[in-house]
């Protein structure tokens, strides 16, 4: 089964979730913003997701605007920036058993249907 980690707040995310539910696969939605991923599971997820840390982060977000911009970080810095500020990391996220993709565009999701 799919997982799709969603934040109801977000439009490409609320987009990502609509694709799933018209393709008529089973999924499960993880509301990553009210409870975060461990800092194991973020590791897991880059893993399926074949990226590094500083590659899924959301650079127009405000907080990383005032406080990341120009830094310098190592994959475990950000991997533990991200555990601790869930808002940062790009959506939706689509998990499947081997593998997982960044559902902006929603076709990228076709890769885990197909």
């Amino acid at each position: 089964m799919l997982k799709i980690y969603h934040n109801p707040l977000c439009r490409k995310s609320r987009t990502g979730l609509q694709y799933l539910q018209l393709k008529g696969v089973p999924f499960e939605i993880v509301e990553y913003m009210k409870k975060p991923l461990t800092e194991a599971e973020l590791k897991k997820l880059l893993v399926k997701l074949n990226m590094k840390p500083a590659e899924v982060v959301r650079t127009q977000e405000d907080y990383y605007k005032k406080n990341l911009k120009g830094g310098s970080f190592l994959d475990h810095e950000w991997i533990k920036i991200l555990s601790e500020n869930p808002r940062l990391l790009r959506r939706p996220i689509v998990e499947g058993q081997y593998s997982a993709v960044i559902g902006d565009p929603v076709e990228n999701i076709d890769k885990l249907i197909q």
